[in-house]
């Protein structure tokens, strides 16, 4: 049986369990055996679904307290309906639904990204699905950032969303 669904996982979770593990302050007393064990607490299988995994590390009062502006919503709001657009108009469906041989068309890669892509399934042992989820968000990059191709640094920067817990 089939039991179609379309939807979108967010979720959040501690690198520790006392959730200041990788922070500069060194609040954390956790050893490194307790913040393997809780960060195995979710599967391999699981993880290797989730295209984006962010670490988003607590902010000083300074930060908290600066005036710097940071883009608005309706300027992000406005380059996300460009890539959209520009993703319909190139494939008529959005990068989520390619298939692996339509990667092969509207997300080809140069020779040095092929090689960057290959070393980096080496080092990170990224399964095929994972493989293909890089190509697809690293796609989406480059439509963010109205890009025809996939440069390096698209690549780059979707592969540093492969790695949940980073120290």
């Amino acid at each position: 049986m089939t039991f179609p669904a379309q939807f979108q996982l967010i979720a959040a979770m501690n690198p520790c369990p006392c959730g200041y593990a990788f922070n500069q302050d060194s609040r954390c007393q956790c050893s490194a055996e307790a913040i393997k064990r809780y960060q195995n607490r979710i599967s391999g299988p699981l993880l290797d679904r989730i295209d984006l995994h962010i670490d988003v590390p607590p902010l000083s009062a300074q930060d908290l307290q600066t005036q710097q502006r940071s883009e608005d919503s309706a300027t992000v709001r406005s380059r996300v309906l460009a890539a959209y657009e520009q993703q319909i108009t190139r494939q008529g469906f959005t990068n989520q639904h390619l298939s692996p041989q339509q990667l092969e068309q509207y997300a080809a890669l140069s020779l040095d990204s092929q090689k960057m892509l290959a070393m980096a399934q080496q080092r990170l042992n990224l399964s095929a699905r994972a493989y293909h989820r890089v190509l697809r968000v690293a796609r989406t990059i480059a439509d963010l950032a109205q890009s025809e191709l996939i440069t390096s640094s698209h690549l780059s920067e979707a592969l540093s969303y492969r790695s949940p817990f980073q120290a």
